[in-house]
């Protein structure tokens, strides 16, 4: 075995090991903050405290392990297995997921457990706001606004299990292959898996709950759900769903609003919530630093973490080549890797502490290099502009509603753009093409690769070439193994996927 084998093998065994000795008591997760339910939930305020807990658990460390950080962990495995997004370093933190060694060969894998159990964390929790707001005294207003906000992290949480636990969603078939359990109530006994189609129902029905409830609320700020967010979360769905008439309807209704952001913006950071295209984002003040248990301690290209120092982010070269130098995300990568102006971390004397690599980004950039505080974009404008062309070509005979809603978008990032005049299939990837590079490190491209039934192709991938993987649309390793220590603690109720 050579010594990259051995390492790899060695990371993984020390993984399962550490899963299978904290599995169970990591099931029976508290609610946040653990706050005593039946004081907490009797008033509208306790409610708001626990539902605030929840938009801290989008950031907050899970596992008691600093890569496994909320969200953002999500965000950075799902793209890293894609294509866009190459490692060149066996040191990096996020090495197994890049490589597919675990979410559909391991059910005791860190991948697996993470992917599920966080969002069902979430779930429980916001099934207690559920069973207990309306029964609370307190504004009738701020009922609405809990339980509103409560439906749409439901919707959206089983929209992100679904689609990594069970198989790709077919609008042209039955859907009735085992999906993810349904859990409605806080505590519910164990519950058998439910088919896809079931799934894709209930996150239908949270999203309009949540949208009917969330009509006229105005947040405090954009870690909150308001009406757009949930209506973004359906258009979401709807183009996983392949309906298109749904998808381009609520995703130009959630553009209200919103402005995209200028070029000075674009290259600021992706770090700040306040930016007037966000929708939603997870926020985190100064002071509520957590260090390298953080999304920026590995995207960011100037936070002075180890995995930044070592083992920068990047993007697929043949990718990059095809961005206009007269387009602003032109400048988020670096083609040479000797462009001082692209930041990265540095030692005491002010000289670089990090390694630079050829297509290196700064996208992401923390605004204070010795804190990985930031904010993490969850949902921007951009987004729904690119549903609701995808979905408009999608229809066919749409193809010019579909380039006048690109237009907007791709002429904000490059002023030389010109109204499109492709139409099928070549407006098609044009808009894909668009999509690639506007939600780069956001954690679309895994999901985007399954839902189009289209194939993960690494030929230009150099890093442990022996252990690239080549996926064929529609294979089983698109479906995430369920972890083996849910398998366990219910008794054989939830079943297995294919172990590939």
């Amino acid at each position: 075995m050579n010594k990259n084998k051995a390492r790899v093998f060695s990371y993984l065994t020390a993984v399962s090991l550490l899963l299978a000795a904290c599995g169970k008591s990591y099931l029976q997760t508290d609610p946040t903050d653990r706050v005593p339910t039946n004081q907490a939930l009797t008033t509208t305020a306790g409610c708001w405290e626990l539902l605030n807990g929840v938009h801290r658990i989008l950031y907050s460390a899970q596992m008691g392990r600093q890569d496994m950080v909320g969200q953002g962990t999500n965000m950075m495995q799902l793209d890293l297995m894609g294509e866009d997004m190459p490692i060149y370093s066996l040191d990096d933190w996020f090495v197994a997921p890049y490589l597919w060694y675990q979410s559909s060969t391991s059910a005791t894998s860190a991948t697996v457990y993470f992917n599920y159990f966080f969002y069902y964390e979430i779930i429980n929790n916001v099934n207690l706001l559920i069973d207990s707001t309306n029964r609370s005294t307190g504004p009738d207003a701020d009922k609405k606004a809990i339980m509103g906000q409560a439906y749409a992290y439901r919707a959206w949480s089983y929209f992100q299990l679904v689609q990594l636990f069970g198989v790709r969603y077919d609008a042209a078939g039955n859907n009735v292959t085992m999906g993810v359990p349904l859990m409605l109530h806080a505590q519910q006994a164990s519950t058998p898996r439910s088919t896809v189609n079931l799934v894709y129902q209930r996150i239908n029905t949270d999203a309009d709950s949540a949208i009917l409830l969330l009509d006229g609320y105005n947040r405090a700020n954009k870690s909150h759900l308001n009406k757009a967010v949930a209506q973004g979360i359906k258009a979401r769905v709807a183009l996983t769903q392949q309906d298109w008439n749904t998808a381009a309807a609520m995703a130009g209704a959630a553009l209200s609003g919103y402005t995209l952001m200028d070029s000075t913006s674009y290259l600021s950071g992706f770090n700040d919530y306040n930016n007037a295209e966000w929708m939603w984002g997870s926020h985190q003040q100064d002071n509520q630093t957590t260090y390298f248990a953080s999304f920026f301690a590995y995207m960011s290209c100037n936070f002075p973490s180890l995995n930044v120092e070592e083992s920068p982010r990047t993007m697929l070269d043949s990718i990059y080549r095809l961005i206009p130098n007269t387009d602003v995300r032109w400048q988020l990568w670096d083609s040479t890797g000797m462009n001082k102006s692209f930041p990265v971390p540095v030692d005491a004397s002010g000289a670089d502490a990090g390694i630079r690599l050829k297509f290196m980004q700064r996208k992401f950039k923390v605004a204070n290099a010795q804190l990985s505080v930031g904010d993490i974009p969850l949902m921007r404008a951009s987004e729904m502009y690119l549903i609701e062309a995808e979905a408009y070509a999608q229809m066919g005979g749409h193809d010019a509603q579909a380039a006048a809603a690109i237009y907007p978008l791709a002429k904000s990032r490059d002023a030389s753009y010109t109204l499109s005049t492709n139409q099928g299939k070549s407006l098609l990837n044009e808009i894909w093409f668009q999509r690639r590079i506007e939600l780069w490190g956001e954690g679309f491209r895994f999901y985007d690769l399954k839902r189009l039934n289209q194939p993960l192709y690494r030929g230009r991938h150099t890093f442990m070439q022996s252990y690239q993987t080549n996926v064929p649309a529609g294979d089983v390793k698109w479906q995430f193994l369920i972890p083996q220590s849910e398998i366990d603690a219910t008794g054989g109720v939830v079943k297995q996927n294919p172990i590939n």
